[in-house]
């Protein structure tokens, strides 16, 4: 079978011109929509740091919820045909930008902490291994140049965690 291509068309929309545009750094919001089909927009902005509005979505976090949300993807499907039995997955991800003097930067990081409950009649090792799968897969994880780490707590209805690390 060969290659396929997939298209994603996205529109953002500028909403934050106050009335005289970019006519200094302060005279705009960093406000925009994001809007793909149907599909309710996302409101966004700059980090806060960048002078964005704290209650919208920053591009950072989209990038790093985009990792998150794959590798979540990717992982329940792996575990559906193996027959390991997610019950719940739970993932606190952090990202890790660093900004240079000139104001360029680049995420250096990105570690996934997914939290999952299996049945207790599930292979843990299998689900534990299904991560390393799971991310060599992941479209977003292969997509980007800096490291994505994964740090699963895997737990079955027995309350028994097992937490190693994997890359």
């Amino acid at each position: 079978m060969g290659e396929r291509t997939h298209r994603y068309l996205v529109s953002v929309t500028w909403t934050g011109n106050d009335g005289v545009g970019t006519k200094s750094h302060r005279s705009y919001r960093r406000d925009h929509e994001i809007k793909a089909d149907t599909k309710p927009a996302i409101l966004g902005s700059s980090d806060p740091s960048f002078r964005g509005d704290p209650t919208r979505w920053n591009p950072e976090e989209l990038l790093v919820a985009s990792l998150s949300a794959c590798h979540k993807l990717w992982y329940l499907g792996l575990c559906a045909d193996a027959g390991v039995t997610v019950l719940s997955y739970e993932d606190e991800a952090e990202g890790v930008m660093a900004e240079e003097s000139s104001g360029a930067g680049q995420f250096t990081s990105v570690t996934l902490r997914p939290k999952i409950e299996i049945s207790a009649a599930s292979d843990r090792a299998k689900a534990e291994e299904l991560h390393h799968t799971a991310h060599d897969m992941c479209f977003i994880a292969r997509s980007v140049k800096f490291p994505v780490t994964i740090e699963p707590i895997i737990s079955s209805m027995t309350g028994i965690d097992i937490s190693p690390p994997t890359a």
